[in-house]
């Protein structure tokens, strides 16, 4: 089966996502960079789009924006099949990559009005404008002199000035400097202010933990774990850092307490979040004078999937 068009059919049934995809397989020969994937892009909302490099990312960017035809399931964006309906679909999308080639003889300016080309009108010449003051790209320099945070800063400007339902970002940050990233969150926040979509794919954890509503993990062409950051953040444990001069062991009996350690009066260990309620009440018996409980951060949750993965040679799929 390959992906099909689900223009006419599913449209009204999908109508509160802007992307959809069930049953994803996209191979090349023999690897298999997407095995059965599944994807959902709420509109209205910033969609993280995580995993390590290697682990399919990139592949289903491509299958949305109509550049690869999957090898089987379907895939919808905007009410339409990427596939058969590319130009039509890219005309309310934009797109940043995570590597921007530009025009080595063309000013950043140039480069900039090619790939707005589309657009029209005094509006969309102050928001780009703006965004270049923000960005402080210099758009009078040609492409060749930029830099790799100067190019992804055209790529951004260039998507960033466009007024669309869809913003597809992959890895966007790739080559910006900490103050750059600032306002290129800044910018993502405004655009979920407005109502808009946004599908964010990074591998950096805390870009995804400040801007995204929802998740979606993806290990080796597969989804692993979706739902919004409060919903996945309850399949992982919390630390408690208490100080009590009473017998911890009561404590260390308790179902949902793991890795427990004392170090004098200091307790350290880990909880699961459905056993918090039961330990606050046995803590207040034990007359603690200190505590901390720090709920678990999406590193943790990224790491319970992938552990030693991580530092695996990555696959043929660039991201």
């Amino acid at each position: 089966m390959t992906a099909t068009d689900t223009t006419a059919g599913s449209a009204s049934t999908t109508s509160d996502a802007a992307v959809v995809v069930r049953g994803l397989t996209k191979t090349f020969g023999v690897t298999r960079a997407l095995d059965d994937f599944d994807l959902t892009v709420p509109r209205g909302q910033v969609t993280g789009f995580l995993g390590p490099n290697g682990a399919g990312k990139s592949t289903t960017i491509r299958v949305l924006l109509g550049l690869l035809r999957a090898t089987s399931g379907t895939a919808e964006v905007l009410g339409r099949d990427p596939w058969s309906h590319a130009v039509e679909i890219h005309r309310h999308l934009a797109y940043v990559p995570g590597d921007t080639n530009l025009w080595p003889q063309l000013t950043g300016g140039e480069a900039l009005d090619v790939l707005t080309r589309g657009e029209r009108g005094a509006a969309h010449e102050r928001r780009r404008d703006e965004l270049i003051e923000r960005f402080e790209l210099d758009p009078t320099k040609r492409a060749r002199t930029y830099s790799k945070g100067n190019r992804q800063k055209v790529s951004l400007i260039a998507a960033l000035s466009r007024d669309v339902d869809l913003y597809i970002m992959d890895e966007p940050t790739s080559g910006l400097d900490p103050l750059m990233e600032a306002i290129f969150t800044d910018e993502v926040s405004r655009l979920r202010a407005d109502g808009r979509t946004v599908l964010l794919s990074s591998h950096i954890l805390a870009e995804v933990e400040k801007l995204c509503d929802t998740v979606t993990i993806i290990r080796a062409g597969k989804d692993v774990e979706s739902g919004t950051l409060a919903q996945l953040r309850h399949l992982t444990r919390s630390t408690v850092a208490a100080t009590t001069d009473a017998d911890p062991t009561r404590l260390a009996a308790m179902d949902g307490v793991h890795d427990l350690e004392v170090d004098g009066g200091r307790l350290r260990f880990d909880i699961d979040d459905a056993a918090v309620h039961e330990i606050l009440p046995m803590l207040t018996q034990m007359d603690v004078t200190g505590l901390t409980i720090t709920p678990p951060s999406l590193e943790d949750l990224f790491l319970r999937h992938y552990g030693d993965d991580l530092t695996a040679a990555p696959s043929q799929e660039e991201s």
